[in-house]
């Protein structure tokens, strides 16, 4: 894409204006997002500017003058510093520049598809467990029987923690997730955050300890076997990266479990699909993450005036890079609102962002929702929503709220 000094703020472009509230969810407002697209390929939201093409998207999110700014959801609590701010700001989901490439080239070995293909086991075990409590009923709330208790002991085996103390992991990611919660007053919540996250930083402690004894195979082990021209890992990086893995590998997953259902619910040829041909299973999360996608968007800023194409951002501007409207560009993807998980070479997905800020769990996310998704096709082949499903809010994590299912087996 070409660089034009000349190219005006896009605040002074006349671009199209999105009128669309922040509690909205993301069907409500997608009609909104396709008009704006035929005109520019960036609209004016009520954040600030919002890229909707693909192509330009994709440039912002490989752009590293655009980065991400540190503690935004806290700044949204009116929280700018202090101890949860300190701890926030200094993981590797808020950081840039070299520390971040730093964090990425000693960790990102332990996520390769053949590293993560280790979980499979547990992947089975934990789904085939969520499915047997209730496939006798016919019936079942999918989001609290299945996709919210689903990720954290996929986690927990990544980390190496004995089954006995999943439930631990649960009770302190449940506080955990308020830092990047819209839905609780985090100011009031922040002792409860700071409690749970000690707990978590000293059981982790533990595990270092027993694993600098006795390495094993697990994730943890990785991390401090991690080395890169003679760097390594100290002890608090080693936490703070299993904070991050908690805190980015639980929500997006059950979100997305749930979201994904729901999308097939809505299309039971696609779900007999993959009943039928379970080698679909990765085309299937592609699909669903590009057609109903738990997050919807992702934000950077500029810290000076940066111009891409035909529009300049000017410092300080937030920009919403919103991956929902650009994942169903026309100008991309054939009948972008189709749902069909046998689409011919689609170009990738834009829902794990780009550049140094591309997912380092994105092997581990595709493979759990993969391998969940094949089975449920199998085990659960006639579910259907009685009714339907609400969802949260199209700007932070969405997804269903409730998802109530029916099915013969």
């Amino acid at each position: 894409m070409t660089v034009d000094t000349a190219a005006p703020s896009v605040f002074d472009a006349d671009l199209p204006i999105l009128n669309y509230d922040v509690t909205d969810t993301p069907q409500e407002v997608y009609p909104q997002f396709r008009a704006a697209q035929q005109v520019a390929p960036i609209a004016l939201g009520p954040v600030g500017p919002e890229v909707l093409s693909y192509e330009l998207a994709r440039t912002v999110l490989g752009d590293p003058k655009f980065v991400i700014p540190p503690g935004i959801h806290l700044t949204a609590h009116g929280v700018t510093s202090g101890e949860l701010w300190d701890r926030v700001v200094a993981s590797i989901l808020c950081m840039n520049g070299a520390a971040h490439r730093r964090l990425r080239s000693l960790v990102s070995r332990a996520f390769t598809p053949r590293a993560t293909a280790r979980m499979d086991e547990t992947i089975h075990a934990v789904i085939n467990e969520l499915t047997d409590a209730v496939v006798a009923e016919g019936s079942c709330e999918f989001v609290e029987q299945i996709a919210r208790p689903y990720p954290i002991p996929v986690i927990c085996a990544l980390l190496g923690a004995p089954r006995e103390d999943w439930q631990l992991f649960s009770k302190w990611a449940e506080d955990i997730f308020k830092v990047v919660s819209f839905d609780c007053n985090l100011a009031e919540e922040e002792p409860k955050v700071l409690k749970a996250w000690d707990a978590f930083d000293e059981y982790i402690d533990g595990m270092i300890a027993d694993r600098r004894k006795a390495l094993t195979h697990d994730l943890l082990s990785e991390l401090i076997r991690a080395e890169d021209q003679g760097d390594r890992l100290d002890a608090g990086e080693v936490k703070m990266l299993a904070f991050s893995i908690l805190l980015a590998g639980t929500d997006t997953t059950r979100t997305q479990l749930a979201a994904s259902m729901e999308v097939f619910c809505e299309h039971p040829d696609q779900w007999a699909r993959l009943r039928d041909r379970p080698e679909l299973g990765m085309r299937a999360v592609e699909e669903t993450m590009r057609h109903s996608p738990s997050m919807c968007s992702t934000l950077r800023s500029v810290t000076d005036d940066v111009t891409v194409g035909d529009y300049t951002f000017p410092a300080g501007t937030f920009i919403i890079v919103n991956t929902y409207a650009a994942n169903r560009d026309p100008a991309i993807y054939d009948d972008p609102a189709r749902f069909d998980i046998t689409r011919n070479d689609p170009p990738p997905i834009l829902t794990f962002g780009g550049g140094a800020h591309y997912c380092l769990g994105a092997n581990l996310a595709r493979r759990e929702l993969s391998e969940a998704l094949k089975i449920l096709s199998r085990r659960l082949p006639n579910a259907r929503c009685v009714e339907s499903p609400s969802w949260r809010p199209l700007l932070g994590m969405s997804g269903p709220t409730r998802l109530p299912l029916e099915f013969h087996t």
